[in-house]
């Protein structure tokens, strides 16, 4: 199977892209975090795969619609 069948056959299925996917699975996992630990940002933004806080900062702020800290302080 290509990779553009595959990726196809997905948001048919799922009803968003791989990569729209994969970044809701991650920004749950930093949610679940951000709530239930004391670790740094940064150290969540490395769990979750990101390879910088700027970036995952970026990216949550995005798709959640406030940043890490503020999440983490409600």
């Amino acid at each position: 199977m290509s990779q553009y069948y595959f990726s196809r056959l997905f948001k048919q299925s799922i009803g968003v892209s791989v990569y729209q996917y994969v970044m809701q699975c991650r920004m749950e996992r930093a949610m679940q975090l951000l709530q239930h630990n004391e670790l740094m940002i940064a150290d969540i933004a490395r769990l979750v795969g990101f390879a910088d806080q700027s970036h995952f900062t970026r990216q949550f702020k995005r798709l959640v619609g406030t940043t890490p800290l503020k999440f983490r302080n409600q």
